[in-house]
C-alpha cells in the first residue's frame, strides 16, 4: 500500500517527528517570521492549506501544518482521539521543531483544537485564528457531513475513481482546482490491487468527534485572552438552498464570547474558503491580522 504524495506547488516539504510515541508527518514551508501552525479539519489532512499557501500565506509567513494523529500520513493509534491527545501531540511537535510561540490557526475541527490550545497552553499561543467553527452547531450538521464522511469507509476501483468521486461531493457544487486534488490525493492509499481508499481513520474520526462534543466549549472561549480571528464562510455547503455549514448566527455568537475578536465574513463555503478566489481572500484576512492591521481587507 502506498499513499499519494502531498508536496504542493507552494513547496512545501513533507517531514516526519516522533512525537510521544506517534509519528507525526507534516508540511513545513519556507517563509518569515512569525511561523504560523495550521490544524485541519476533521477527516481532512495537511494538505488542505494548499489554496492559502499558493495564495501567498507562504512566503509571507513559514507555515508548519501537521496531519492529525489518525489522519492522512500520521500513525494511527487505537486510541487517543480526545482534544487533549490532540493538543499534547501538537506541543510536542512544537517543542521537537524548537517553536516556543506561534500563530495557531484552525479549520473547522482545527479551530476547535486551537481554541481548547489556546486556552490551556496561552505561553504558546501568541495570536489565535479560528477558521468556521462555532461553540453552537448547526442543527443538520450530521446530514451535511455524512457525504463527506462516508468517504472513510469506501473502496474504490480505482485512484482516479476515487478522485471522480471525491469531485462530485455535494459541498464542492462542481468548484475543482489543482490544490483541490492535491488535497484528495494526499488522502488517498492505493491498495496492491489497484483500488483506492481513504488513508484517514473513521475509527479515529469517530473517537474525535466524541472528543469535541464532551468539551465546555464556551469555557474554553471564554479563557482565550490572546488576539483572536475568526472567518465565517456563509456560503452554501452544497447547491444553492443548502446552509452553510456555519451559520453566521453561530460565528457571531461564538465570535462575542471571545475577550479580543475580530469577526470576518469571507466567501466560499466551509470547504472552498480555502481553495481558489476564497482563499485569496482569506489570505489577505489572515495576513493583516498577523501584521497587526485590524482594518477591514479592501
Amino acid at each position: 500500500m502506498r499513499t499519494q504524495s502531498t508536496v504542493s506547488d507552494a513547496g512545501a516539504t513533507d517531514r516526519f517527528l516522533a512525537v510521544g510515541g506517534v509519528n507525526i508527518h507534516y508540511l513545513d514551508v519556507p517563509g518569515g517570521p512569525p511561523p504560523l501552525v495550521l490544524l485541519h479539519g476533521l477527516s481532512a489532512n495537511a494538505a488542505c492549506f494548499g489554496g492559502l499557501l499558493g495564495a501567498g500565506l507562504s512566503p509571507s509567513f513559514r507555515v508548519i501544518a501537521p496531519d492529525l494523529r489518525g489522519r492522512g500520513r500520521t500513525d494511527k493509534p487505537a486510541t487517543g482521539y480526545m482534544m487533549a491527545d490532540h493538543a499534547r501531540d501538537v506541543v510536542g511537535l512544537l517543542d521537537a521543531l524548537g517553536l516556543e510561540r506561534v500563530i495557531l490557526g484552525g479549520h473547522s475541527f482545527g479551530g476547535y483544537l486551537a481554541i481548547y490550545m489556546a486556552a490551556h497552553f496561552p505561553e504558546r499561543v501568541e495570536k489565535l485564528i479560528v477558521l468556521d467553527a462555532a461553540i453552537t452547531l448547526n442543527p443538520r450538521v450530521g446530514e451535511l457531513l455524512k457525504p463527506s464522511l462516508d468517504r472513510l469507509t469506501r473502496v474504490s476501483s480505482s485512484v482516479d475513481a476515487y478522485l471522480a468521486e471525491a469531485r462530485g461531493a455535494p459541498h464542492l457544487d462542481g468548484y475543482w482546482d489543482a490544490d483541490i486534488e492535491r488535497y484528495f490525493r494526499a488522502e488517498i492509499q492505493e491498495n496492491v490491487d489497484g483500488t483506492a481508499q481513504s488513508a484517514t481513520s473513521a475509527m479515529a474520526i469517530g473517537q474525535a468527534l466524541q472528543g469535541v462534543a464532551s468539551e465546555p466549549w464556551l469555557d474554553w472561549v471564554g479563557a482565550v485572552r490572546q488576539p483572536t480571528l475568526l472567518l465565517n464562510a456563509t456560503g452554501p455547503y452544497g447547491p444553492a438552498g443548502t446552509p452553510a455549514l456555519v451559520e453566521a448566527e453561530y460565528a457571531q455568537q461564538t465570535a462575542a464570547a471571545f475577550s479580543d475578536v475580530r469577526y470576518v465574513q469571507v466567501p466560499g463555503n466551509h470547504m472552498t474558503m480555502v481553495f481558489g478566489p476564497a482563499a485569496a481572500a482569506v489570505n489577505a484576512e489572515i495576513e493583516r491580522f498577523v501584521r497587526g492591521d485590524m482594518r477591514p481587507a479592501a
